[in-house]
């Protein structure tokens, strides 16, 4: 296929059914379990698997076919198969639930609002992460068939609990084993990179473990005044508690059991990563006037985001409002932990040191508990030299760039997963989360010529798979 009528075609493809359909997808409230805990009641997910189950079979695919999946309750999955034109197997993986609504959305957009601006960002909750997925796949296979090219066997895998850290999904593993096959591909289109110039893939994903930790020293809140100097503050013990976690100056997570050997092709490749991004790498974050980052150097940055633990504290319980707050020394405060956790380090593990290092000798014999759970990070096996060909010449083809790789801080439960069942398999990560383009807040977009242009490579990359 030569590239500028493929590039045409696809172009028209996207304009035509994928942004129409995208539109009505953004609409959807369709928030994941974890976030609506009466989805079931809501409709909002049930909508959104039809609406793309629907888009699927109307576009004529020959030897597809599309089917809901609802196993005992679960969130549905939708399971595309389309028969191969040459030989290998693909397995392609997306998701459509989404994040909640996030205050801060500039005038004119909104999470339920679909905005396409001159420059094709297409904004609104859920696109980019990952409502495109199935329909960039579709449409690279619907490309592929229009102009006689081959293609693999394809298997889509398009689930709707991943925000919720993909609970459903190892039953539909399960269940859908006869459809899956044996893949010598996995792609998975729920990740991004570092730029809109060329494409990008992601060689590794971080773990995370999600805890409670809650700290108590009163069975009822007391006069602050009275009790000061007395009873010890919640606060100041949640603060002694973390400061064992992570060193306040830097940020450093502290216990070495949280630390893992980093690969050096892994280094190598975060170091040219930051000579390709360089201040960007920073820019892509809002940051208030005169705040910094926590390194001067780039590659540090990027490493640091990928292969080391990290502290975020995103949720607190047990301190009221400003305008409700009183003279009152608090009984008990209770905060949502976030720690990534390097690639390659076990969550139970993980898991088992925080509690150790959180609950021991607690100050002034405080109430100290920490409840919750973990899940893997994965690092990818080495591209066989037929698919680092074939993603290295389409991004030079589609964007006249050399291709770059580079871990993610992110978590994708689908890919410990999928790697542990089909270890032989070749994976391909990427997405098209780039700058700005702010998965999970508000102002959420989807840039949608470059969704275009990785359409293209994604077709390339699956007739090159079919020659397997």
């Amino acid at each position: 296929m030569e590239p500028q009528p493929l590039q045409r075609h696809v172009s028209a493809f996207w304009d035509e059914r994928v942004v129409p359909a995208l539109f009505e997808f953004i609409r959807i409230p369709n928030e994941s379990p974890a976030f609506d805990k009466a989805w079931r009641a809501n409709g909002h997910m049930e909508r959104a698997v039809r609406l793309a189950a629907d888009w699927v079979t109307a576009q004529g695919l020959e030897g597809c076919r599309a089917e809901v999946l609802r196993n005992d309750g679960r969130t549905p999955l939708l399971l595309v198969e389309v028969a191969p034109r040459g030989a290998g197997s693909a397995l392609i993986y997306g998701h459509l639930d989404k994040q909640p609504p996030m205050a801060g959305w500039r005038e004119g957009l909104g999470p339920w609002t679909p905005v396409l601006d001159a420059q094709g960002r297409l904004y609104g909750r859920g696109a980019a992460d990952d409502g495109y997925s199935v329909f960039a796949a579709v449409a690279a296979l619907q490309a592929l068939q229009a102009r006689g090219a081959p293609h693999p066997r394809a298997v889509m895998l398009i689930e709707c609990s991943e925000e919720s850290g993909s609970p459903d999904l190892s039953s539909y593993l399960a269940s859908a084993a006869s459809t899956i096959g044996e893949p010598g591909l996995v792609l998975c289109l729920d990740s991004g990179g570092g730029d809109y110039e060329r494409l990008w893939c992601t060689t590794s994903l971080r773990g995370l473990v999600t805890a409670t930790l809650t700290v108590g020293v009163l069975s009822e809140g007391v006069h602050s005044g009275m009790a000061g100097g007395i009873v010890p503050s919640p606060l100041r013990i949640l603060r002694r508690l973390l400061d064992r976690l992570e060193d306040p100056g830097t940020g450093e997570i502290l216990p070495r059991e949280f630390h893992v050997p980093i690969p050096p092709p892994r280094i190598a490749q975060a170091e040219q990563a930051a000579e390709t991004l360089g201040p960007n790498v920073v820019k892509d974050f809002p940051f208030l006037a005169g705040v910094r980052p926590m390194s001067d150097s780039v590659a540090e940055l990027i490493l640091a985001s990928s292969w080391r633990a990290s502290l975020a504290i995103t949720a607190q319980e047990g301190m009221p409002n400003l305008e409700q707050g009183g003279n009152v020394l608090l009984p008990e405060i209770k905060v949502k932990l976030s720690l990534r956790i390097p690639p390659t380090l076990s969550p139970a593990v993980a898991s088992g040191a925080l509690k150790r290092v959180l609950e021991a000798d607690p100050p002034y014999g405080a109430k100290v508990t920490l409840s919750g759970g973990g899940m893997s990070g994965w690092e990818a096996p080495p591209l066989a030299p037929w698919l680092d060909e074939a993603w290295a010449g389409a991004s030079r083809e589609f964007f006249g760039q050399e291709a770059r790789f580079f871990g993610a801080g992110g978590s994708i439960p689908f890919m410990e997963m999928i790697g542990k069942r089909f270890p032989k398999a070749q994976f391909l990560t990427t997405g098209v989360l780039g700058p700005h383009s702010n998965a999970h807040g508000p102002n959420e977009f989807l840039h949608v010529p470059y969704a275009k242009r990785l359409t293209c490579a994604l077709a390339r990359v699956m007739q090159a798979c079919a020659g397997q």
